[in-house]
């Protein structure tokens, strides 16, 4: 049965969408079966993987709102056993559309429920919000990746995030683990950066990853090419890290 994790953060520009594009590619450069699920209506992880979203016919939105089938809206990817979901900007309007749904917090969860066993991970690219949106990726994920970005305000709603995931748990998913909290952008030239590192080991022990994601000019440039880093420079730093990301994701799961 695949295991479902949502990447996850409120705030925006933490990692999310390179963390969910380039561990989707390092997974299944390990031999895994992924399907990405791009649950942000900015729809960048899909660009990022190689979609044209203007040619899209079906996305995560049909199939929410409109009740698609979910393998209408699955497409293939340039690496071999990655496929997405991609996503469109309707997306943006869901929400209120969404909201005369019957258990509308659980449709996410029903759409991917069919595909489920297919796929060894899948991931969703949660939107930088905690709307009802990220509430159904929340209670249709196994577990919940939080990429903090190592900057000053880095724990800043955070206790926002772990709230709802709190809330989530006792009233929609009583399963959602946190799989864990992955420090991006460090630079470990910076003093700040490794006081971050410290204070989120200090706070969250055991449940942050002990795979660090570098600052990388390559990671930056890769979904421009609309690729993940590992074909776009197997060796950078930041290919290197995902993949360690990657092992260490699929060891904890054994």
């Amino acid at each position: 049965m695949g295991k479902i994790i949502a990447l996850a953060n409120q705030k925006g520009g933490v990692g999310k969408t390179t963390t969910t594009i380039n561990l989707a590619a390092s997974l299944a450069t390990l031999e895994k079966s992924v399907l990405v699920v791009d649950a942000d209506p900015q729809a960048n992880a899909s660009s990022g993987l190689g979609v044209n979203i203007q040619e899209v016919e079906s996305s995560i939105y049909e199939c929410i709102i409109n009740k698609t089938d979910v393998r209408d809206a699955i497409y293939t990817t340039d690496i071999e056993g990655l496929d997405i979901i991609p996503s469109h900007i309707d997306l943006v309007g869901a929400e209120i559309e969404m909201l005369n749904m019957t258990d509308r917090e659980r449709i996410m969860k029903k759409v991917l429920e069919p595909v489920r066993d297919e796929y060894d991970y899948i991931l969703i690219d949660c939107s930088p919000s905690l709307g009802l949106i990220t509430v159904n990726s929340l209670t249709a994920a196994d577990s919940v990746i939080i990429p903090v970005q190592c900057e000053y305000f880095a724990l800043e709603g955070i206790s926002k995030l772990l709230n709802t995931i709190r809330i989530i748990k006792q009233k929609l998913n009583p399963q959602l683990e946190i799989e864990g909290f992955l420090l991006t952008m460090f630079d470990s030239r910076l003093r700040l950066a490794n006081q971050i590192y410290d204070e989120v080991k200090r706070h969250f022990q055991e449940l942050v990853f002990k795979t660090v994601i570098q600052r990388n000019v390559k990671l930056s440039e890769a979904p421009s090419h609309g690729i993940p880093v590992i074909l776009y420079d197997a060796e950078s730093a930041g290919a290197k890290n995902h993949l360690a990301l990657a092992r260490e994701i699929i060891l904890k799961n054994k």
